[in-house]
């Protein structure tokens, strides 16, 4: 049985958020203002504020909401705010329950939508796997990555969508900590920011990977995949 992951404490939080998103701003994962990171607490959301630039966040300045997801203290929060609340709420009673949750717009993930799209004629099929198993870290430590069909920036439709997903492949046996949205970018999620900040380098990487190989490689077999589930407890 799955234990459920602590609630961080908001002082940690603020902090961790602050040096995560100045990490993933200062190793090039995000630019300019793109890019969010949330932490849920045991009474409410901490999120970075809409327009911020991840590299300057001040922990004073994070947008602090209550457990409505009502502004209580802050600056304005990040207009993803409901995704992210979505996020938490769907995954809550699977095996990959989130407490932070990291978006951005990570070059190399970003590239492997648009030419999934193009190479789909227009936009991939929605709920398709953005890449294929072609490591083992990329297998135990992200997992599958359902692609969501596009929508604008903040349409309450997509998180919708990333709710269902994450709902459904749960009750298949394959809790998933990852979606891409279509020509946006990734959302990420685990226990810490540390930890969904892990994620998102290993998505980011196999992505790397997976548009560098020409030709492309060939993924692991079911029996490799196998195997890692047996020793390690992959989920794939």
């Amino acid at each position: 049985m799955t234990s459920t992951p602590a609630f961080m404490d908001e002082s940690t939080a603020r902090d961790e958020i602050c040096r995560v998103g100045r990490s993933l701003f200062e190793r090039g994962y995000v630019h300019a203002t793109a890019g969010n990171i949330s932490v849920c607490l045991a009474d409410g959301y901490l999120i970075t504020p809409t327009d911020a630039c991840l590299g300057t966040l001040q922990p004073e300045r994070l947008a602090r909401l209550d457990a409505q997801g009502q502004q209580v203290a802050g600056d304005r929060a990040s207009k993803t705010l409901a995704l992210h609340r979505q996020i938490y709420e769907a995954s809550a009673s699977t095996a990959a329950p989130a407490r932070c949750v990291i978006h951005t717009h990570s070059t190399h993930l970003v590239a492997c939508s648009l030419q999934a799209d193009t190479a789909a004629g227009g936009q991939l099929a929605h709920d398709a796997q953005l890449l294929p198993p072609i490591t083992p870290y990329f297998v135990m430590k992200v997992g599958r990555v359902p692609h969501i069909a596009y929508h604008r920036p903040g349409d309450a439709a997509a998180a919708a969508l990333v709710a269902q997903t994450i709902t459904r492949y749960a009750a298949q046996g394959s809790p998933v900590r990852a979606v891409m949205l279509a020509r946006l970018g990734p959302n990420v999620w685990h226990d810490t920011p540390a930890a969904a900040m892990a994620v998102l380098e290993e998505l980011e990487e196999t992505a790397r990977l997976w548009l560098l190989c020409q030709p492309r490689p060939t993924p692991l077999t079911a029996p490799q995949i196998e195997e890692l589930r047996q020793t390690f407890g992959a989920q794939w």
